[in-house]
């Protein structure tokens, strides 16, 4: 019994032995680290088409305020409030203004208050809302092919997207900068010659760029935390963003600053599916609420106070 239980072990021995015996030892192999380029990173090589002539900011008059759950017969209000809640499109990745709290789930932010107020004043209710995460160069699509009933997502008025879609009033407006590391040696936009800048596609962000009196690589990515990982990956040198994005991003990496003179602007307001006045007018009374009743005041001390003092809200400017 005992020869046979260790012979499988003498057979075992023999084979280690023979390996020892042979001469020629493991060489080493050195790689090179791989760092791939991420395959949403997309070269943007010309600017966006111009603007045109139009009054961009201007909306119409806000209507006259029906009792929360009490809309017109007929109005878009009323088919909204019998589906039971509004379906609003927000970002879940920009921190400050719509993100994913990792500890709750929950999504917050400035938007998220503001679309949470709309639908306070549909239902009486806050909750009576079903917040849609979709992209920045999803937004007019979400609306045009009525996925969505409204969009406030860091969603800037300009008369490009006028020719698809309504806005509502201006309900916060931001300057556009540039955020870099802090050794980078990048102090403004004239020290970006030759570099290589992160925006999110389907943003005005990239406009701006092409107006600098220097040559740049643009590349843009779905989220401005795609931004924020290709930077520290090492793929581009700097993002531009309006400069709230840019706090937000810095928040959560405190080795970049947001740096130089604005160098473009933008002026959010509440996007709208085409032909739908009524609704337009509604939206435009709920931002006037919040201008004059306090609260979009406690919204932004709840979310953006990191920016420094109040600013107040934007001026408004309406057309019948």
């Amino acid at each position: 019994m005992r020869t046979r239980a260790f012979a499988p072990l003498l057979g075992v021995a023999l084979l280690l032995a023979g390996c020892g015996a042979d001469s020629s030892a493991p060489q080493a192999i050195t790689m090179a680290a791989v760092n791939p380029t991420p395959p949403e990173l997309t070269p943007i090589t010309s600017a966006p088409q111009a603007e045109g002539e139009c009054d961009a900011e201007t909306s119409l008059t806000p209507g006259a305020m029906p009792p929360p759950g009490v809309m017109p017969a007929g109005s878009s209000m009323a088919a909204i409030v019998a589906n039971g809640r509004v379906r609003i499109g927000v970002d879940q990745n920009t921190y400050l203004f719509g993100f994913r709290n990792p500890t709750t789930g929950e999504l917050e932010g400035f938007d998220i208050d503001v679309a949470r107020e709309i639908a306070y004043s549909l239902f009486g209710d806050r909750g009576k809302v079903e917040l849609r995460s979709v992209t920045a160069a999803e937004r007019i699509t979400a609306l045009r092919d009525r996925q969505v009933d409204l969009i406030v997502r860091t969603f800037s008025a300009t008369c490009e997207r006028r020719r698809d879609v309504d806005f509502s009033g201006v309900y916060y407006r931001a300057t556009q900068r540039i955020a870099a590391p802090r050794n980078s040696g990048i102090r403004g936009s004239a020290d970006l010659a030759g570099k290589r800048v992160c925006v999110a596609s389907g943003t005005t962000a990239a406009g701006p760029l092409f107006t600098l009196p220097i040559r740049l690589s643009v590349l843009g990515v779905t989220n401005w935390t795609d931004c924020l990982a290709a930077l520290q990956q090492g793929h581009v040198d700097a993002i531009s963003a309006d400069e709230p994005i840019l706090h937000g991003l810095v928040a959560q990496d405190r080795n970049l600053a947001v740096l130089g003179d604005p160098i473009g602007s933008g002026a959010y307001a509440v996007g709208i599916a085409k032909n739908n006045p009524d609704l337009v007018r509604f939206v435009n009374g709920v931002i006037e609420r919040l201008r004059t009743d306090g609260s979009w005041e406690s919204i932004y001390a709840k979310h953006l106070s990191a920016l420094g003092p109040s600013p107040g809200p934007p001026a408004t400017r309406y057309r019948e």
